[in-house]
């Protein structure tokens, strides 16, 4: 026989049902009511429960509509770089991805400005979508100085991604990177299917390999599935 707490046994009933993806994101669990009925407890043990979970980051409440469970978010570390395809398959998901644009360009006066280039020089652009499971994950648009890598533009970016082709050409030295949330323009929305007042998280990026500057990259992500996170040691 079970001898925990009650509370805790409901808890963990409700865990169960999400880890084992019974009750998976979005879905609305049964209400306190039912669960009452169904563990012959008070409302009030079962609101403990509840409450654990919505700390948790497992479970959300929303007004006159119900308790949810949370759509889990990826966390990915600010403080190096990671391949997008080895985070998805390390967490036993298929990775695969889109590839929008993949071109020689002018830099503009802003790209100029990042990549450290004069205006209107030859640079290379591409624009991809990273995927988990076929579910868009990042939206990556990068800039790269042919100068320090060549072959960028003809490498084929289905195979490798533009981060594992530039660690293994250009060995990384420095990172620079900055995070802010932002409404995305149509097109991001679009290609990351997201509603228009859904906000994304931008990480802007620079990249060097001993003293040159090699890329500039913006990486969207959709504020409700992704999570950036620094640790540090003091």
């Amino acid at each position: 026989m079970n001898k925990s707490p009650r509370y805790i046994q409901i808890r963990d009933f409700i865990n169960e049902k999400i880890s084992s993806n019974v009750w998976t994101p979005g879905t609305k669990i049964p209400t306190e009511i039912e669960l009452t009925r169904q563990f012959a407890v008070s409302r009030m043990t079962v609101n403990k429960a509840i409450r654990d979970l919505v700390t948790a980051g497992l479970l959300e409440r929303t007004p006159r509509l119900g308790t949810f469970v949370c759509t889990r978010k990826v966390d990915s570390p600010l403080s190096d770089i990671r391949n997008i395809a080895d985070e998805i398959q390390q967490r036993g998901k298929v990775y695969s991805s889109r590839i929008l644009t993949q071109a020689t360009v002018k830099a503009d006066n802003d790209i100029a400005t990042r990549l450290g280039v004069k205006i209107n020089t030859n640079i290379y652009f591409s624009e991809i979508i990273h995927m988990e499971d076929g579910v868009p994950l990042q939206m990556e648009l990068r800039w790269v100085n042919p100068e320090f890598a060549p072959n960028y533009i003809s490498q084929d970016f289905s195979q490798a991604t533009p981060n594992e082709y530039l660690t293994k050409n250009c060995p990384l030295s420095s990172i620079e990177h900055t995070v802010e949330a932002v409404l995305p323009s149509a097109h991001i929305q679009k290609q990351l299917n997201l509603s228009s007042a859904a906000a994304c998280l931008l990480l802007h990026r620079r990249t060097w390999s001993a003293e040159n500057l090699i890329s500039v990259a913006l990486l969207y992500h959709p504020g409700d599935k992704y999570k950036l996170s620094l640790t540090t040691q003091v």
